[in-house]
């Protein structure tokens, strides 16, 4: 029996049309996403069976190209357009990045409300955009786990499907 059970206004909430909730925690180094199962927490694993995705993500000219496992492998080849780390850079200036000193390997720009962008072959890329990528990822794992792929609302920090 639930305690508490949320509907959609207009609707009533019928115990066996229950959808899924997701939590995503999007992390500095690894993100992961979630479900609650059989009243316990299941981190939902890709195809290989892998629970973590590196919060990491490649770009060529043509925008991105892979995130995660396969992005982390062209950190060593190609570090400039590998970007690692970037929620390090949420919430900061210019200025404050640049303190950073020689411990990122990038080239930084702002744009006109001063947020850093990294300079990429595809071009500037905000910290925003690359979590944005491995919040897609992430999200494209779950609609797997749940084989749905019809559209999902966020709501805060929780996806329903």
């Amino acid at each position: 029996m639930a305690l508490l059970q949320i509907s959609e206004p207009g609707q009533s909430p019928q115990p066996h049309q229950r959808r899924h909730a997701v939590g995503i925690d999007l992390g500095t180094t690894n993100s992961l996403v979630a479900t609650v199962r059989s009243g316990m927490a299941e981190i939902l694993a890709d195809e290989q069976g892998r629970e973590l995705l590196p919060s990491v993500a490649h770009y060529t000219a043509d925008g991105v190209s892979c995130v995660g496992y396969e992005a982390a492998e062209h950190n060593v080849s190609d570090p400039l357009n590998t970007l690692v780390s970037v929620k390090r850079l949420m919430g900061r200036g210019l200025a404050d990045v640049k303190t950073f000193g020689g411990r990122l390997p990038y080239e930084f720009a702002a744009d006109d409300g001063g947020m850093p962008k990294i300079q990429t072959v595809y071009g500037p890329v905000s910290p925003i955009q690359v979590s944005a990528e491995i919040l897609r990822k992430l999200a494209g794992r779950a609609e797997i786990a749940f084989d749905e792929h019809a559209r999902w609302r966020c709501y805060h920090r929780a996806c329903l499907f």
